[in-house]
């Protein structure tokens, strides 16, 4: 080819422009999953304590993707009830509001910032999502169509938000705090003397804790956890996945060998687990009308 110098040239720029392309590919996927600049559309207060103003963070779909009643979800984060940030969960909310869906992460009161218990943690969650149906026409919303999702202790106050008949500093109001779906990475939902977060509620668990208040009619949940979860036993998992079939409610669960608490998480394992997780959880909301399966 060498003696011909036009193909030779033809030749080196095709694999230089293949090159070219399959570096900026390989660029943009590595960017994807290292990516940390996501940000919400925008911001509303959902509800106000004293002079505690709680916000939600809010994801809008793309154009073109917005349904007339869009279905949507709110995420809560973890951290022990203690700490955390609804950051954790802006990559979800980013790629679910890509997908066609309002997502939005919601603040709630903590220990180090509020010094409150997890039961105010319950309370903000159902407030959160009454504040969604409340306001669902407002927001472009179907109010029969929001989920709740967390991680950790974030996923208990989901959970929680499903299960837990009291809580409720608005009990009297006519729109109701329950979830239409469930989407939970490593959650806590044993709160009584075996599980985690007993020392927080003592002999109050019964109150708040979702696996002893699992009830017929309970919302269709997908669970995702690592194996090597110090602090949510498989067996726990197991066992929350056999109580709500008994009730005749839909639970999945994925476990993941080896993997620790957390493993969920878009930092983690180069994303690894990120993508596995997110994309089981399109497939859980497609199959309830929640994702349009295109």
């Amino acid at each position: 080819m060498k003696n011909n110098p036009t193909l030779y040239l033809r030749a080196t720029v095709i694999a230089a422009s293949v090159l070219a392309l399959t570096t900026c590919n390989t660029l943009q996927g590595a960017e994807q999953k290292t990516r940390t600049d996501f940000k919400p559309d925008r911001m509303a207060v959902y509800k106000k304590v004293g002079e505690v103003e709680l916000q939600m963070h809010i994801f809008e779909p793309v154009a073109g993707k917005k349904q007339p009643k869009t279905p949507a979800i709110v995420f809560f984060f973890g951290g022990g009830w203690v700490g955390g940030n609804p950051n954790q969960f802006y990559p979800h909310c980013r790629h679910l509001a890509d997908l066609g869906m309002v997502a939005m992460s919601a603040e709630y009161r903590i220990k180090s910032t509020h010094g409150t218990t997890p039961f105010q943690c319950v309370e903000d969650g159902k407030s959160a999502i009454r504040w969604i149906r409340k306001n669902a026409e407002r927001l472009g919303i179907d109010s029969h169509k929001i989920a709740a999702g967390g991680g950790s202790a974030g996923g208990h106050v989901a959970t929680a938000t499903a299960t837990i008949p009291g809580l409720d500093p608005d009990s009297d109001s006519p729109v109701s705090p329950l979830p239409n779906a469930l989407v939970l990475f490593n959650p806590v939902y044993d709160n009584g003397p075996e599980g985690y977060g007993y020392e927080r509620v003592k002999d109050r668990y019964l109150e708040i804790s979702p696996m002893h208040n699992i009830r017929k009619g309970m919302a269709p949940a997908i669970v995702f956890l690592g194996t090597n979860d110090k602090l949510i036993p498989v067996k726990t998992s197991e066992k929350f996945k056999r109580d709500m079939e008994k009730v005749g409610s839909r639970s999945e669960l994925f476990l993941y060998p080896d993997q620790p608490h957390g493993f969920f998480n878009l930092n983690k394992s180069d994303g690894k687990y990120y993508h596995k997780t997110v994309s089981e959880m399109d497939r859980f909301l497609k199959s309830l009308g929640f994702l349009l399966d295109k």
